[in-house]
């Protein structure tokens, strides 16, 4: 077994990084016709955008809630009012899609001797659900969600929970995000970030940015020898 010198922990947001969010609608596809990616992304949008609005109003909510709010919200500007429709939608967010290459790639992590964990804005009862559905379970050590300290990614209480549940310093943790303004938040706060840029976003424009840029997960233990030892 190896270790790269410098990291002890790998922590992995959970939606757009490991799970697929937009898999939900796709499940639901057929009934909803031509409407479903634009109603994907609208969830999606409006999801996140609550969860940093709630956090900047001190009204914080768990995030089943938002993202059932986000969907109510998406659903009234397509007009589709089918109450069971969306109740399937929502459950459709409790088994989401893992990306191919996650089972492997989390495997592979463990046997170069590191930690791994869950850092998300998700619920301990949604994060729990998805870990199963997928069967990765046994390949993660944490489960960290945002209910434990009542407040939203990118607040740096958030990022401080892997540091204290992992018991290692935040520059001995590599965090990996598809997302952005995740990434920037975590890279601010000390973390090494690896950026899992999916789907070719832009640079964002925010003080912070990545360490590395990966097109998926796939190539991370590679990077984690090559890119993160002395």
């Amino acid at each position: 077994m190896t270790q790269s010198s410098d990291i002890q922990a790998c922590v992995f947001d959970a939606y757009g990084t490991l799970f697929d969010v937009h898999s939900a609608v796709t499940k639901h596809g057929q009934q909803l016709g031509a409407s479903a990616e634009t109603l994907s992304q609208i969830w999606r949008n409006r999801q996140l955008e609550y969860t940093w609005l709630r956090s900047l109003m001190h009204e914080h909510a768990d995030f089943w809630q938002v993202t059932q709010e986000a969907l109510a919200y998406a659903c009234d500007c397509l007009d589709i009012q089918d109450e069971a429709l969306q109740y399937n939608l929502m459950q459709a967010y409790l088994s989401l899609d893992c990306y191919p290459e996650v089972p492997m790639v989390l495997e592979q992590v463990r046997k170069q001797g590191l930690k791994t964990a869950i850092l998300s804005n998700g619920t301990l009862g949604m994060l729990q659900s998805a870990v199963k559905q997928a069967e990765i379970g046994h390949s993660i050590d944490h489960i960290l969600s945002v209910e434990a300290v009542k407040v939203y990614k990118p607040d740096p209480r958030v990022y401080r929970l892997a540091v204290e549940q992992l018991n290692c310093p935040k520059e001995s943790i590599c965090f990996l995000s598809s997302n952005g303004w995740d990434v920037a938040g975590a890279a601010a706060f000390g973390f090494q970030v690896v950026w899992v840029n999916r789907s070719g976003q832009r640079f964002e424009r925010l003080p912070h940015g990545p360490r590395l840029e990966l097109p998926s997960l796939r190539e991370l233990p590679q990077a984690l020898q090559e890119s993160f030892s002395e």
